[in-house]
């Protein structure tokens, strides 16, 4: 059966241009990134998913008053199982990035343009590829008139470029019994041009705020002031004693197998040069392997912090600007190893457990109590001027998770 399927997904080369050059052309820019939002783009693909067969096709709309007509829409399209008990979600998401400077697009970027294997836009792979993959799939099923052992279904979620607080942390939250116990996550947004990235964990995300409180004077006078740069200066090196604390590693995570404390953003302090700057504001970005608790990391900084306070006569505040934690999927569970079976057999590579230190999708099912792998072949050029995605590598996708499907029981 899944030699049939594979030979029908073949013969989609067209509706794989057709539905990127419709969905290209409609930018589902957020409307807190000076967009419209995802609207006029899922209007598009309820038209075109009513044609096909599913069980279940409705929207799940999320106010938003700086959206056009005031929500932002999620799409679910159920294709039913023989155990309707227990469904395969696959989830991409319809909203996109803006362009960027134009003038390094050499194409419109919101009109297709193909060119052999590759379609050019915004949004072409991030995350276009994962939503015509997944539909693809849902075709190919009902084309050949098969009912998987599991539902097959599509989540097409709106806002996950800004974090998702009107997509999937809402549905999870206010709509979290559409989904079984036994349900599992497909998420097509993440992976590599080898096909090989099979995504399971993530780090732990914090962000901490530092702000230093000094004395401002002049620079000729340093004795008659606290210089909150230099305090903040010397924080900042202070803090890469949490690599000594933390410092075991996971090969899960390679290349980067251990956790990461960075400082990263500083804030604009003086605006003079001959000016001792008494406040100075800058950021830690933490990426902690899942062995570890971010309260645990956070007392630890809360510790240096007051060491160098005392040093330096100088008052820190310390702020929590994100604290998200990551639970991983077991690399046991049925989705794991059936992804890997097939992303073996359909790109004849050989497929690796991993993790990330970036933050997707995945981690909000996992946190929720369900399985989730994040796995896609792509040429990684999300949010860079000229994104394109390969249609081969589309048509790919949709037959892993056909395969996926059809032994998911």
């Amino acid at each position: 059966m899944e030699k049939e399927l594979f030979k029908k997904i073949d013969t989609y080369k067209q509706t794989v241009i057709d539905l990127q050059t419709n969905m290209i052309a409609l930018p589902a820019v957020s409307p807190h990134s000076d967009g419209e939002g995802e609207n006029a783009k899922a209007a598009y693909l309820m038209s075109f998913l009513k044609q096909m067969k599913f069980d279940e096709l409705y929207l799940i709309n999320i106010k938003d008053p700086k959206a056009k007509d005031g929500v932002r829409p999620n799409i679910v399209a159920k294709y039913y199982g023989q155990n309707r008990k227990k469904t395969l979600w696959v989830m991409a998401h319809m909203d996109i990035v803006p362009p960027g400077d134009l003038s390094l697009w050499k194409t419109d970027p919101f009109k297709a343009v193909v060119k052999g294997d590759k379609i050019y836009g915004r949004g072409s792979e991030d995350n276009h590829q994962g939503v015509v993959s997944g539909i693809l799939a849902a075709k190919a099923l009902m084309d050949c008139g098969v009912r998987p052992p599991c539902n097959f279904a599509l989540l097409l979620n709106a806002d996950e470029e800004l974090g998702s607080e009107y997509g999937i942390c809402a549905i999870i939250k206010k709509y979290g019994k559409i989904f079984g116990k036994e349900d599992a996550f497909l998420v097509p947004d993440g992976g590599n041009p080898e096909g090989t990235m099979v995504e399971i964990a993530e780090k732990n995300m914090l962000w901490v705020k530092f702000t230093v409180s000094g004395t401002q004077t002049h620079a000729s006078t340093p004795h008659s002031g606290i210089n909150a740069h230099r305090v903040a200066a010397y924080l900042a090196v202070k803090l890469d004693d949490l690599y000594k604390k933390f410092n075991k590693k996971d090969k899960l995570f390679a290349p980067e197998s251990g956790s990461t404390f960075e400082p990263t953003k500083r804030e604009a302090n003086v605006p003079n040069v001959n000016s001792i700057p008494g406040t100075d504001v800058f950021y830690l970005d933490c990426r902690i392997l899942p062995c570890y608790k971010n309260a645990d990391v956070l007392a630890e900084i809360a510790k240096i912090v007051k060491a160098v306070e005392k040093q330096h006569k100088a008052k820190i505040k310390m702020e929590v600007v994100i604290n998200d934690l990551s639970r991983p999927t077991d690399k046991k569970e049925a989705v794991v190893q059936l992804t890997l079976q097939a992303v073996k057999a359909v790109y004849k590579n050989k497929p690796t457990l991993v993790g990330v230190g970036g933050g997707t999708v995945g981690a909000y099912f996992r946190n929720a109590g369900y399985p989730a792998v994040v796995s896609s072949k792509l040429y990684e050029v999300a949010h860079q001027p000229n994104e394109f995605s390969s249609i081969k590598n589309t048509l790919g996708d949709a037959k892993v998770f056909a395969m996926v499907s059809m032994n998911f029981k």
